[in-house]
């Protein structure tokens, strides 16, 4: 009887066993069909963007909405891309320019800031980065009219260096790399310090390789920050010569305001890149935003 009984029970285990199983892969599988559901969704406006970009002036706003056009208008992004007064191929060498400045700026003062913050110590440190941080609270438009004569007097203005240093000194990314710096474990640095290594060496042989996903985290909030970056070109600059994509762009609108489709051809040259960049460093980005806030 006891050897019936054990078998039943055992059956009994075995059937709840599958029968969880079965429950858990059904869950996953709506929950994926979700996912991939909203994340069409949320899809659906680029692919309009990129249709209409090949669509003539009257079919873009056509509805019911047809994705693929019968007639596909290549030389649309021709047309944006060598327009006579807003030609898109100037726009954007200049925003790579600025990208391109601003980043390598900004990567070096982040870093070089944030590794005193992490591991030298000197008086009034923490006071010191508190007060910084503070300077995030502070709304970008007061300090409009201040860097307007600033620029002014120092002869920047309307030139990209009145948009590339001020993104060179970037307290979020002090902040972010700040962070990281001390989620690594002191041991390495104190290793390098009793063989005799400088802060200079211990930074470039020790921290910094180890710093990878910090650094393509930060490089690609930079990238995306001034490459969509409206305000600043829109106040700073007044030379269409120097325009970058987001002012291009509007002044595109403003030329071609009933031709939906080059604007949308605009728009779709203007996002290209940041999901090039993206889909590129994706893995550290997400790496580096989950591991720059474990120690504080």
């Amino acid at each position: 009887m006891r050897t019936i009984a054990t078998g039943a029970a055992a059956r009994t285990a075995a059937y709840s066993g599958r029968k969880a199983a079965i429950s858990k892969t059904l869950w996953k599988l709506a929950l994926t069909i979700m996912v991939a559901f909203f994340g069409l969704l949320m899809l659906m406006p680029f692919g309009w963007m990129i249709s209409s970009s090949l669509k003539k002036p009257i079919e873009v706003f056509a509805f019911p909405i047809q994705w693929i056009p019968q007639d596909v208008q290549w030389h649309n992004y021709k047309t944006v891309w060598l327009n006579e007064y807003y030609p898109f191929y100037r726009f954007y060498v200049n925003s790579l320019k600025v990208g391109a400045l601003s980043i390598a700026g900004t990567l070096f003062v982040s870093a070089t800031s944030a590794y005193a913050f992490a591991r030298v110590n000197f008086p009034g440190k923490n006071v010191i980065f508190l007060a910084y941080l503070a300077t995030l609270m502070v709304p970008q438009h007061i300090t409009l009219v201040p860097r307007f004569v600033l620029f002014h007097w120092l002869g920047i203005y309307n030139t990209h260096w009145a948009l590339v240093l001020p993104n060179v000194f970037n307290v979020l990314g002090i902040f972010l790399l700040r962070q990281f710096f001390m989620g690594i474990p002191r041991e390495l640095s104190e290793a390098a310090y009793m063989d005799g290594a400088g802060h200079f060496r211990i930074f470039w042989r020790v921290i910094l390789p180890l710093s990878k996903p910090g650094f393509v985290s930060l490089l690609i909030l930079s990238f995306v920050w001034n490459w969509n970056n409206y305000l600043d070109p829109l106040i700073f600059l007044t030379d269409k010569s120097l325009y970058t994509i987001p002012v291009g762009l509007q002044a595109l609108l403003d030329e071609e305001g009933t031709q939906y489709n080059l604007v949308m051809a605009g728009a779709t040259c203007a996002v290209l890149p940041l999901m090039i960049v993206f889909l590129m460093f994706q893995k550290y980005f997400i790496q580096g935003i989950a591991t720059s806030g474990l120690k504080g």
